[in-house]
This record gives structure tokens, sequence and C-alpha cells, in this order.
């Protein structure tokens, strides 16, 4: 089976993978003709693919998440690979291929990751952060477990949120220990919460989001997240106007950092600021591992990220 990590332009190939996204669209040319604009991805990585002069009956017969053979050609548009797909069908039990052989998935365990979760909430030494974390952990419940972080974005893959989270505890622990004027339990807090709704805002199966969910379109994972904190102060009798509610509600408004990038207000708490660049710092590591790890070696320079400016990364060779 070729793997999409080692497709290279203008290699003709024969393979199984899994369309992740699809869209019918029509072209510019006169008369118009419909085509399937689809991601294929298999668990090394994903690239786009174009079906030209697709059939009433190939756009009744794929769809998201079905998994296909294909018979195609790379190629180069705008310096970026993509597929021009002569031949495609819908695998059969006979073919021999899961689902499951094609989902990306953290690189630790589910199980392991969560573990580690619990692990760091039960550190927290202040009961009111406490109770107000872990009653946002049980409302997300058993959904941590398998969610992605992002659609596309970063950490978008099966266990992808809880690798993200456990990735950034790690962070905070260092900075905590550098910076002794910042309140440990805030930071730890903050880390587990800031995006512990993206389960209820995307519309996920095995890591792989189809859509986001009408809460998620209207409001939104960062105002779901504050919700939730009034939420659990109010099943805890704590006073909505304490300083541990505004904080944590200010910590998860603000880690988004401008109102350009979904943060309705700036940080101007200390562990505010930290977070930010905590969670921006692991998001951005996590797309250039991504680049490199879905790039061919054979290629010196990764394709253009989108999360950094569509800066495209070179691999030195030392």
């Amino acid at each position: 089976m070729t793997l999409i990590k080692q497709l290279q332009a203008p290699d003709e190939f024969v393979g199984f993978y899994l369309i992740k996204e699809l869209e019918i669209k029509q072209t510019n040319t006169t008369p118009a003709k419909d085509f399937l604009d689809i991601v294929l991805c298999d668990a090394s990585g994903q690239i786009p693919a174009k079906l030209w002069d697709a059939s009433i009956t190939d756009k009744e017969t794929f769809f998201p998440m079905t998994l296909v053979k294909v018979q195609g050609l790379v190629q180069l548009y705008r310096e970026r690979l993509q597929i021009k797909i002569g031949k495609i069908r819908k695998a059969t039990p006979e073919d021999g291929v899961k689902l499951t052989d094609f989902i990306r998935s953290a690189p630790i365990s589910p199980y392991d990751l969560i573990q580690t979760i619990h692990r760091v909430l039960d550190s927290i030494e202040n009961p009111t952060i406490r109770n107000i974390v872990s009653f946002c952990v049980v409302k997300v419940g058993d959904k941590l477990e398998h969610s992605p972080a992002a659609k596309s974005h970063h950490h978008a893959y099966y266990a992808g949120l809880a690798y993200h989270i456990v990735r950034m505890l790690e962070i905070g622990e260092f900075i905590c220990g550098q910076r002794p004027f910042l309140n440990p339990d805030l930071i730890k807090a903050g880390i587990i919460l800031h995006d512990i709704a993206k389960p209820d805002e995307m519309v996920a199966q095995l890591g792989i989001v189809s859509d986001y969910s009408v809460q998620g379109k209207l409001l939104g994972h960062i105002s779901m997240v504050s919700s939730w904190i009034t939420e659990a102060a109010i099943y805890h009798g704590i006073d909505l106007q304490s300083d541990v509610v505004i904080g944590l509600q200010h910590i998860v408004l603000s880690h988004h950092n401008l109102p350009e990038w979904g943060s309705p207000v700036l940080p101007q708490l200390p562990e505010a600021v930290a977070l930010h660049y905590i969670d921006s710092m692991d998001a951005k590591l996590q797309m250039v591992e991504d680049a490199l790890l879905t790039t061919p070696e054979s290629e010196p320079w990764t394709p253009m990220i989108r999360g950094l400016e569509n800066k495209a990364v070179y691999r030195l060779k030392l």
C-alpha cells in the first residue's frame, strides 16, 4: 500500500485511503461541470484530491468517512501536492482493510493521557478551583478520550485534545518552576479547561471532524467553557463574583489573546498571559512536527503551514 507520506509528483499509484472531507464543487468552465473536492487520509497524513467530471453516481456514492481504493496521479498545484483521481471505488470486505487502519492517533495511549490529566487535577491544592475543574471534566465525560483538538489546525486526530492538554501541562509545570509569581493551581486549571468544551463544539468520529455542532457554530468552545464554569460554581454553591470564578473565566475567555482570534477579552492576569503562550507554543510546535512527519524525508521543505502565516519549514541536514 502506498502511504500518503510517500507520494511525490509525478507518481502514479494505487492505494486504499479514507475520505476525510468531501465537497461537490463546480468548475469555472462554460458550461460548468461538477467535481468532487476531496481530502484523502491515512495514518501517515492527508492530501487534497480532485475527481473531475463527477457523475450522479459518484455524488451519491462517496461521502466523508468512506474507505476507498484510488488510482491516481500526484501533481503539483501552487507548490503543493494534490491527486488527480483516475479511478475510485468503495473498499469491500474482500479488500481486507478496516477503518481504524487509516486513523491517526496521539502517540501516547488515551488511557495514559486521561490518567495524567486526572493526576494533575487531583494535585490542585485550592479546593474551589479543583471542584470547578472536576465538574467540567466530568461534564465532558469519555469524549475527552478520543476527541481531536481541532478540525485541521493542530492535534487534529484521535485523542489529540487530551495529548494537547498533557503537553501543555508539562510546559506549565516548567514555567511555574521558573516563574514563582505564577499560581500553579490557576495554570493547571486554565490548561485543563481552556479547550475542554471542544468535544461539544465539534462533530467528530474517530478523531475526524465532519462539522461543528449547533452550539459550536453559535457559541464556540470559549464561551461554552465560561458557561460551564458558571454551572460548576452554582452546583458547588460558589459565589459567582468570587475571584476564583472570575479569574478562571477570564483565563479561559482570553486564551486566544486577540478578538480576531476569538477571544472577547485580552489576557490581564499573569496566568492568562502564560496560558496563551503555553497554548500557542504547543499548537505551533505540533504544526511543525506534523508537517515534518507527513513530508517525505527526500523533500527538504514542508508544505506551507497555515498556522505559521503560511510559511514552510526547512529540514536541515546536519
